[in-house]
C-alpha cells in the first residue's frame, strides 16, 4: 500500500531528491509551510533576477546553504528543494546537518522520464533544458539509491511514481527522543550514583520516597518498588525564609505548579549507575523500577555505557571499577542481564524538560546541542569535551565549557567528581564523589535546593584528589534533615580569600554584553529595547562612575508624576493620580509621604565574610549605598563605615537576619538631608539663581518706582511684575533652604527605607506596600535617631471619605513644607491587569514645585504653558525601567551570572539617557 503520511524528525534536514520536473516543489509546497522551504530556483531568482539563469548557480548555492545554515542553528525543520542527484551537493548539506547536530533525510521523488520531461514541456521557463538532462539526472538518482545510507541518511523515503507520490498527504513530526519539554516538573535530579546503594536508599527517603522490597512471582521481576510517601518535603515550593511568605517569589518557571500547589515529583538519574561502588545490580534493579513505573527519567553515563558493551558481547576495558561490577553481576540471572541490556540501549543522551528551562546530561551540554541528535551530541553528553592534554595523575584534562556558557536552560550534569556543587553560568555539577568517600546529591528543581547524604565509606580510592571550595547555594539539606545554610556560611568565612566559582568567573566583564542595540527579554514585559547610542551613554556613566559591578544589583525606576491639574496654582493633585488608578482597575492604593532627600538603594551584609560569599566582594566593607545612576552615594569612606555599622546594628537590635533568614538584603530608600549629596547642585544653581534675584530685584523694584513717580507710561505693570518676581525669589529660596541642613557627621544624615527588595533566596515584589512599610517601621524603630519610618496611608479609591481624608492629609503636607506623596497599587505588582501598571505617580506641592520649575513659574503666562506638560514619554520610561529593575533582582536571588543580572542594571542606566523633560 502506498503510503499516505511520512513521518519525519521533528528537527531535520530533509532533501528532497529527483530529476528536473519530479515535482518536488508542488510536493514541498503541499506538505510543508513556506518558511520551511529553501528552493534553488529561488536562491537563483534572488541572486540573478531569474531562477533558470545557471550561471549564478554558484552564488545561488551559496546563499541556500547559508540560509539552510542559518534555519538549522536557530532549530528549525528545513526541506532543500533541488534535485540534489549529485553525491557532492548531498555531501554539503549533510555536513551542514551534521554541524549543527540535526538529523538527514531523504525523500526520493522517483519518476518515470517521460512524466518529468512532459512537465518541462508545459513550463515555458524549462525550455532552454537539453534532451539529455532528465535521463542523465536519472541515472544519477539511479546510483544515489545505494548511497545514502552511507552518506549519513537516517530517513529515506523512496516513492514511485506520480502515485506513490500524490498518495502522500501528511508529514507526521516525530518528536526527538531527548525532547520532554512537556515534562514541567518538580524533579528530584541525582548525580552520580557508582553502585552506592545504601546512600541511595537514604538519599530517596529524604526526598521522600518510600523503597520497598517485594516478592518476586517472575524471573522478570525486580523485587522493589517506590512509591511517593505523602509526607514527603512539598513539591514544586522555593524554599522560603520569609515568615510570613504564603508563596514564594520569582520568574514564574519558579512558581509552585499544579493543583493546590502539589505536582507529582519525578526523579531523574545522571547515569554512572555502576562501578566502583558495593552493589550495582541493586542500583540497577531500583533505578530500572522507578523508570519502568514512570516515577524517574535516566540519562546514560560512560560507565553505564561500558557496561551495555560488555553485555552486547563486545570487548572492554575492566579498568576503573568495572572489574567489580562484573563480579557484581556474575551471580545474577541472565533474566536480569538482559533487562539490564535493554534498559541501558533505551537511554537517550540528554533530556530537555520544563518547556526548554532544564538540561540534563551525564556530562553536560553546552546550547547549540541541547535538544539536538548526532553521534557528536551524545558523545558530549557521555565524556563532556577535553582539551587532548594529560595532567599529573594521568587523566585527561576537561574543558570548562560551563565558563563559557551562555544558554537559556539551566544545565545539571554530574560526571567530573567536585567537594561542592557551584553555579557556574546556570549550570551545576551535582557528582559529589559519593563512592570516594565523598557525598551524594540531589537537586530539587525548580527551588535549585541541594539535598545530600555522606558516603558511609570510601568505596574506591580517587585518582584525582577532589578540588574546589564551598559556594552558596539556595539550601542545603544534610544528614540529620536540617538546613544548614549557616553551617555553609561559617565555614566560608574562614575562606575569606576565595570565591566561588561564579564570582571568580564575574570578575572580569565582557563589553559585548553590553554594546549596540539589546533586548531585554522580563517577566512583567515581553521586551525591553535599549537603543545602540544609548548604550553609549550608560557605558560611559558605568565605567568611569559606577562602584565595583558585584553591588549593582538594582537600579530603582524613574518616577512619573500625576497628570496636570486644572485647579488654580496647582500643577499636581491627589485627584488626577487617584483618578489614573481607578481606570486602571486598581482598587486600593497606599499613599506615602514623599521625603525630599536622594534616593539610594543599600545593600548591605551581616558581616564581610557574608559580603564576600555572596557578592564576591573582598575588602570593600560589608555593603554599599549607591544612587539611581550606580555611583556611590558617599565620597567620605569613615562616614559610609559609620553609617553601615549603625544600619547593621539596627538591623541585629530588631532581629531582622534571624526573622528572614538572611545574612544580606537589599533595600530602596531615600537618604535625607538632599544636601548631603546635591550641595554642588544647590550652590551652583539653586542658591545661585535666588541670590542674584533677591540682590538684583529690589533695586530693579526702586528705580521703578521712582520712574513711577513721573508717570511714564506701562511703570505701573511694569513695577508689579518686579514685584511678585522678587516676592516669587524670596519664596524661591526658603522653598529649597527648608530640604537642606550642614551635615557634618553621621548625626546629621535620616534614612527613610520604604522597600525591602531582596533578602537570601526571594524577592519581595509579591508583597502589599503596606507589608513593605510595616517591616520596615520594626527596623526604624531599633534606631529612631538614624532611620526614619515613613508615613502612610491605605486609602480604599471608590471610598469617598477615605480619597477626602487622604486629599487633605496631603494638603497638611504640603502647607508645613513636606514635599508631598507618593501614590502606589496597594499590591507591589497588581495582578490581572491587562498592562502593566505604573509602579509609583509622585504628586508633588506648589512649594516645592518652584524648586523644580523656577521662581516664576506660578506667575501669570508661565503656569498656563506648564499645564500643557506631556507624561507619556515618563510614564513609557517608568514602566520599561521597573520591568528591567524587577527582572535584574530577580536574576540575581536566583543565582543568574552577573552579565544576566547587569543586562538589567545596565539597560536602567541606558534609558536614563533617553530624552524626557527631567523636570517631570
Amino acid at each position: 500500500m502506498p503510503l499516505t503520511s511520512l513521518k519525519l524528525p521533528e528537527l531535520s534536514l530533509v532533501l528532497l531528491i529527483g530529476t528536473s520536473g519530479a515535482g518536488k516543489s508542488t510536493f514541498a509546497r503541499r506538505l510543508f509551510r513556506s518558511t520551511e522551504i529553501v528552493s534553488s530556483d529561488q536562491c537563483r531568482a534572488l541572486v540573478a533576477d531569474d531562477e533558470n539563469d545557471q550561471g549564478a548557480t554558484t552564488d545561488a548555492f551559496a546563499l541556500l546553504h547559508y540560509l539552510v545554515g542559518l534555519r538549522l542553528k536557530r532549530g528549525l525543520l528545513t526541506v532543500v528543494d533541488a534535485t540534489n542527484v549529485q553525491p557532492e551537493a548531498r555531501k554539503s548539506l549533510v555536513q551542514l546537518a551534521r554541524d549543527y547536530h540535526v538529523l538527514p533525510a531523504a525523500v526520493v521523488l522517483d519518476v518515470p522520464d517521460r512524466v518529468a520531461e512532459d512537465r518541462n514541456r508545459q513550463r515555458a521557463e524549462r525550455q532552454h533544458l537539453g534532451r539529455h538532462v532528465v535521463p542523465q539526472q536519472r541515472q544519477q538518482l539511479r546510483r544515489s539509491l545505494k548511497l545514502l545510507k552511507g552518506e549519513g541518511f537516517r530517513h529515506i523515503y523512496h516513492l514511485r511514481g506520480p502515485e506513490e507520490i500524490d498518495a502522500v498527504q501528511a508529514v507526521v513530526r516525530d518528536p526527538l527522543h531527548n525532547n520532554r519539554r512537556h515534562e514541567t516538573g518538580p524533579f528530584d535530579i541525582i548525580g552520580d550514583v557508582h553502585g552506592c546503594y545504601h546512600e541511595l536508599l537514604q538519599l530517596l527517603d529524604r526526598l521522600g520516597y518510600a523503597v520497598e522490597n517485594e516478592p518476586v512471582q517472575d524471573v522478570r521481576d525486580l523485587g522493589v518498588r517506590v512509591s511517593r510517601r505523602p509526607d514527603g518535603p512539598a513539591a514544586g515550593r522555593l524554599p522560603s525564609n520569609d515568615p510570613d511568605a504564603t508563596q514564594s517569589s520569582g520568574s514564574p518557571s519558579l512558581l509552585e505548579r499544579g493543583p493546590g500547589g502539589e505536582a507529582p515529583r519525578k526523579v531523574v538519574f545522571l547515569g554512572d549507575l555502576v562501578d566502583r561502588g558495593p552493589d550495582s545490580p541493586a542500583v540497577l534493579r531500583l533505578v530500572m523500577r522507578m523508570v519502568q513505573d514512570g516515577l524517574a527519567l535516566c540519562v546514560p553515563g560512560n560507565h553505564d555505557i561500558k557496561l551495555l558493551r560488555h553485555l552486547s558481547g563486545k570487548q572492554v576495558n575492566e579498568q576503573h571499577g568495572f572489574a567489580a561490577t562484573l563480579q557484581q553481576l556474575a551471580g545474577e540471572s541472565d533474566t536480569f542481564k538482559n533487562q539490564v541490556r535493554q534498559f541501558l540501549d533505551a537511554l537517550v543522551s540528554h533530556y530537555v524538560l520544563d518547556e526548554g528551562r532544564l538540561v540534563v546530561a551525564h556530562a553536560g551540554l553546552r546550547e547549540e546541542m541541547q535538544g539536538r541528535g548526532s553521534g557528536a551530541v551524545r558523545a558530549f553528553a557521555l565524556f563532556g569535551e577535553t582539551t587532548g592534554e594529560i595532567d599529573e595523575f594521568g587523566l585527561p584534562v576537561r574543558y570548562p565549557w560551563a565558563a563559557e556558557y551562555r544558554g537559556r536552560a539551566t544545565v545539571v550534569y554530574g560526571h567530573t567528581p567536585v567537594p561542592e556543587p557551584e553555579w557556574l553560568n546556570n549550570t551545576i555539577d551535582i557528582d559529589t564523589g559519593c563512592v570516594f568517600g565523598g557525598r551524594l546529591t540531589a537537586l530539587r528543581y525548580p527551588e535549585r535546593e541541594l539535598v545530600t547524604v555522606p558516603a558511609a565509606a570510601v568505596y574506591c580510592e580517587s585518582v584525582r584528589p577532589l578540588r574546589g571550595v564551598v559556594s552558596n547555594p539556595l539550601s542545603v539539606v544534610g544528614e540529620d534533615g536540617a538546613d544548614h545554610q549557616n553551617d555553609l556560611t561559617t565555614d566560608n568565612q574562614q575562606r575569606t580569600t576565595h570565591l566561588s566559582a561564579q564570582q571568580q568567573h564575574d570578575e572580569v566583564l565582557d563589553l559585548r554584553d553590553v554594546m549596540g542595540k539589546q533586548i531585554v527579554k522580563t517577566r512583567l514585559l515581553p521586551s525591553v529595547t535599549i537603543r545602540e547610542e544609548n548604550a553609549a551613554a550608560a557605558l560611559e556613566v558605568m565605567s568611569r562612575f559606577a562602584l565595583n559591578p558585584k553591588w549593582l544589583l538594582y537600579l530603582p525606576p524613574t518616577m512619573s508624576p500625576s497628570e496636570t491639574s486644572a485647579l488654580p496654582d496647582l500643577l499636581e493633585h491627589p485627584a488626577e493620580a487617584f483618578d489614573y488608578f481607578r481606570r486602571q482597575g486598581v482598587e486600593r492604593v497606599v499613599c506615602e509621604e514623599k521625603h525630599m532627600g536622594s534616593r539610594v538603594v543599600v545593600v548591605l551584609a551581616r558581616d564581610e565574610a557574608a559580603a564576600r560569599r555572596r557578592f564576591g566582594v573582598v575588602g570593600e566593607g560589608p555593603g554599599k549605598v549607591y544612587t539611581r545612576t550606580g555611583r556611590n552615594f558617599f565620597t567620605d569612606a569613615d562616614l559610609e563605615s559609620a553609617f553601615l555599622a549603625r544600619l547593621q546594628a539596627a538591623l541585629t537590635t530588631s532581629g531582622f537576619w534571624e526573622r528572614f533568614g538572611t545574612d544580606w538584603l537589599c533595600l530602596d530608600a531615600e537618604l535625607m538631608p538632599w544636601s548631603a549629596k546635591a550641595q554642588e547642585l544647590i550652590k551652583n544653581q539653586y542658591a545661585a539663581v535666588a541670590s542674584a534675584a533677591t540682590a538684583a530685584l529690589p533695586e530693579a523694584a526702586a528705580v521703578l518706582s521712582q520712574a513711577a513717580t513721573r508717570g511714564l507710561d506701562g511703570i505701573e505693570a511694569l513695577l508689579a511684575r518686579t514685584v511678585a518676581r522678587q516676592s516669587a525669589a524670596e519664596h524661591y529660596a526658603e522653598a529649597y533652604r527648608r530640604y537642606c541642613w550642614p551635615v557634618g557627621s553621621l548625626a546629621d544624615l535620616r534614612l527613610a527605607p520604604f522597600h525591602l527588595l531582596a533578602t537570601e533566596g526571594r524577592t519581595y515584589f509579591d508583597r502589599d506596600h503596606a507589608w513593605h512599610m510595616e517591616t520596615l517601621r520594626t527596623i526604624c524603630r531599633a534606631d529612631e535617631g538614624l532611620l526614619r519610618a515613613t508615613s502612610y496611608r491605605v486609602v480604599t479609591l471608590r471610598d469617598i471619605p477615605d480619597v477626602e481624608a487622604a486629599t487633605q492629609w496631603w494638603l497638611d503636607l504640603t502647607a508645613r513644607g513636606g514635599e508631598g506623596m507618593v501614590v502606589k497599587p496597594y499590591d507591589f505588582i497588581p495582578a490581572g491587569q491587562k498592562n502593566l501598571v505604573q509602579p509609583a505617580l509622585k504628586c508633588r506641592g506648589r512649594e516645592y514645585l518652584r524648586i523644580i520649575y523656577g521662581p516664576d513659574y506660578l506667575l501669570p503666562g508661565h503656569l498656563e504653558r506648564l499645564r500643557e506638560r506631556n507624561v507619556k514619554s515618563k510614564r513609557n520610561l517608568a514602566l520599561r525601567e521597573f520591568a528591567l529593575g524587577v527582572e535584574g533582582l530577580e536574576r540575581f536571588v536566583a543565582g543568574q551570572p552577573l552579565r544576566q543580572v547587569h543586562q538589567c542594571v545596565f539597560g536602567v542606566l541606558a534609558l536614563e539617557s533617553e530624552a524626557v523633560d527631567p523636570r517631570l
